[in-house]
């Protein structure tokens, strides 16, 4: 049986994080906050990293988190996230989720997930994407942007898995595989 947990993954805009954690959830059970569910908020109704953008996407994940601690700890929760080991930023959004794992009795579960930088670009142009208010500019995969280590810290157990060549459901299967193993 799995331990109660908090399965957060982190990997770059356009690689699959909520795809795969839809279908994470849906086998597991459990509850997933997508990291877009907290920020977009802030990019409906305040300037991108301003001061009012930055604190309204604290209040929305204050009161996203004050939710998550009033479930049951034998719920999985899953969050997803793009942050790297520069950002003063996302250590703070990075320091919050151990934070809620450690207040919520859950053990702190990271998933990261690779991908190859021509896939991911490919991906990143998807049109399903404009809903949720993600970037979609391939862009963004110019040299060196991408060369920003992703946060792998804090975790009490780490799956790193490469997902350049699998489906998405391949990709789930694979992590609930390795979670319902631990």
């Amino acid at each position: 049986m799995m331990p109660p947990s908090l399965i957060h993954i982190n990997s770059y805009p356009g690689v699959g994080k909520l795809t795969i954690g839809r279908k994470v959830g849906s086998e597991l059970g459990a509850k997933l906050l997508d990291n877009h569910s907290i920020y977009n908020v802030a990019f409906a109704l305040t300037e991108f990293k301003s001061d009012a953008f930055y604190d309204a996407v604290r209040e929305v994940r204050s009161t996203a988190y004050r939710l998550v601690m009033s479930l049951s700890p034998d719920v999985p929760v899953i969050l997803t996230n793009a942050h790297t080991q520069d950002s003063n930023w996302g250590n703070e959004c990075w320091d919050k989720a151990i934070e809620l794992a450690r207040k919520t009795g859950r053990q702190h579960v990271l998933i990261l997930l690779d991908c190859a930088r021509d896939e991911n670009a490919k991906r990143i142009q998807s049109v399903d994407r404009d809903a949720m208010r993600k970037p979609r500019d391939p862009m963004m995969f110019r040299q060196g942007e991408l060369d920003r280590e992703l946060i792998d810290r804090g975790a009490d157990r780490l799956l790193r898995l490469e997902v350049t060549n699998m489906s998405e459901n391949d990709a789930a299967a694979s992590i609930v595989a390795w979670l319902r193993n631990q």
